[in-house]
């Protein structure tokens, strides 16, 4: 497993911690994810109890680097196999799930798989009767997400190598779409593959700034709403920030 050095110091600004040997329990990382779960409660960024019992019952550490797991509850990014690729801070997954409204039954779409974290946060939300699809452009972090959601258990979550600007149309329109990199706009595939009445949040740069923006879909366009400022590493791809190749 190798990891890019430039992660080990800093990502987007973030400070992060030195790699170090696991020496946490299971019960003590259950008792630090219960504590994170109430601080998110309490910061009122959690407040749907699907989300709230998903994010009780995914391990994170199940989903970090071994010399990592011991931060999993910290709010820091950490860094992941592939180029700078990280999983993001505890908070940011009900920072971008509770605007969405996820909810059971939902068809819904990741562009950036990661560790698989969140995919795997997705699908005990969206539930027996939903759908999870999530893709990965980098070839070394979708092996390791796609390994991370397999060992614990996600075995219906379609996890797919490409380019996430352009989705997956097999299974559109979908209910949910969530793009966890910063994008100049959002991507017209993924617009299109939108439902209608549904939404779509993503962090949106303008003049070097990214805003957490939720669009929703209605018959007549889209609405916008912007949610707080933000710091994701940028979308690569056709669509993306970072050209392919």
């Amino acid at each position: 497993m190798t990891i890019d050095p430039w992660q080990t110091r800093m990502t987007q600004g973030w400070i992060i911690p030195p790699p170090t040997e696991p020496r946490k329990s299971r019960d003590e990382l259950r008792t630090e994810r219960e504590k994170k779960v109430r601080q998110l409660v309490a910061d009122g960024l959690l407040r749907s109890k699907k989300i709230r019992s998903a994010l009780l019952t995914v391990r994170r550490e199940d989903f970090i680097p071994p010399r990592y797991r011991d931060y999993a509850y910290q709010e820091v990014p950490l860094p992941l196999p592939g180029t700078r690729a990280t999983i993001s801070c505890p908070h940011s997954y009900p920072l971008f799930y509770e605007p969405l409204g996820l909810d059971a039954g939902h068809r819904f779409m990741e562009i950036g798989l990661g560790s698989g974290y969140g995919a795997a946060v997705a699908r005990e939300v969206v539930g027996p009767t939903g759908l999870v699809v999530s893709i990965e452009i980098d070839p070394v972090t979708y092996e390791f997400g796609k390994t991370n959601l397999e060992r614990a258990g996600y075995n219906d979550v379609l996890v797919l190598l490409g380019d996430g600007g352009l989705g997956y149309a097999e299974h559109a329109p979908y209910d949910r779409i969530c793009i966890t990199a910063a994008c100049g706009e959002v991507p017209a595939p993924l617009l299109e593959q939108l439902k209608v009445g549904g939404k779509l949040i993503a962090p949106i740069e303008e003049q070097g700034v990214q805003n957490l923006t939720l669009l929703s879909k209605g018959e007549r366009g889209m609405s916008r709403l912007v949610i707080c400022e933000v710091l994701y590493i940028p979308l690569r791809g056709r669509h993306g920030q970072v050209p392919p190749g």
